[in-house]
């Protein structure tokens, strides 16, 4: 794959952490083809710029582990069903990238040969030097740990330069922007703010992780058209969460 078009970009190599409930898309449950072609029309393009790509995908728009326990579930075990929605998600969008001639590979964090590879980190680092975008499934494969760690952790056992996790608002509000017309978006937060003030970027096990390892968060809007390549080469709106 080229890299001609890389220096154009804030980082070779970027993790985009995906919700399940953006594969919905105006559907109550499931997945909704037309959306995740959109989504993967949209990861292509950057990926044919010269920029290397992985993704976690959550699984809530299938199964919501959390929810599950909340109900009677016994949390373990509601954990394991939410990974393996997040399997699914996977494979849907596998599909959408390689109709779009892209080279792709699954890898679980719970092994299952049949559908997909078992994660193993060189090897992962490998198909993204060799110009493929890795799919990271089944969370981390324990329960208790959410899809965001899953993305914080494979973000930083790749290399990558940034973790972008594409959401339904264009960045970081201290209040919640849909519910609240005069709440503030930031331009940059501290991974100490959002822990202190509990602004919901990700769960704290994933932004402690981040700070841990200096891995900026890039929280942007998923569904504005063109708005990964536009946050990738700085023009796009969104928040970065760094140490200052």
């Amino acid at each position: 794959m080229s890299t001609q078009s890389a220096p154009a970009h804030r980082w070779k190599r970027v993790l985009l952490k995906v919700s399940g409930e953006a594969l919905m898309g105006d559907q109550g449950y499931g997945v909704h083809p037309p959306t995740v072609q959109r989504i993967a029309a949209e990861i292509v393009a950057v990926q044919k710029s010269g920029v290397e790509i992985c993704l976690v995908i959550g699984g809530g728009n299938i199964f919501r582990g959390l929810s599950a326990a909340a109900s009677g579930m016994e949390r373990a075990s509601a954990d394991y069903m939410g990974m393996l929605a997040t399997v699914m998600n996977a494979l849907a969008m596998q599909n959408a990238l390689e109709g779009l001639g892209a080279e792709t590979r699954v890898m679980s964090a719970i092994p299952m040969q049949a559908v997909c590879e078992p994660y193993i980190r060189r090897k992962a680092v490998r198909h993204l030097e060799e110009g493929r975008i890795a799919i990271f499934a089944a969370g981390t494969g324990n329960p208790f740990f959410t899809t965001d760690t899953a993305a914080a952790l494979r973000a930083v056992e790749m290399g990558c330069g940034a973790l972008l996790k594409g959401t339904q608002v264009d960045g970081v509000y201290d209040s919640d922007p849909r519910k609240n017309p005069d709440a503030k978006r930031f331009d940059t937060v501290s991974y100490q703010r959002v822990l202190a003030d509990n602004l919901n970027v990700m769960d704290a096990s994933a932004i402690a992780l981040a700070r841990d390892n200096g891995l900026p968060v890039v929280v942007f809007d998923l569904h504005q058209e063109g708005g990964f390549a536009a946050v990738l080469s700085g023009a796009g709106k969104s928040t970065i969460v760094t140490e200052s």
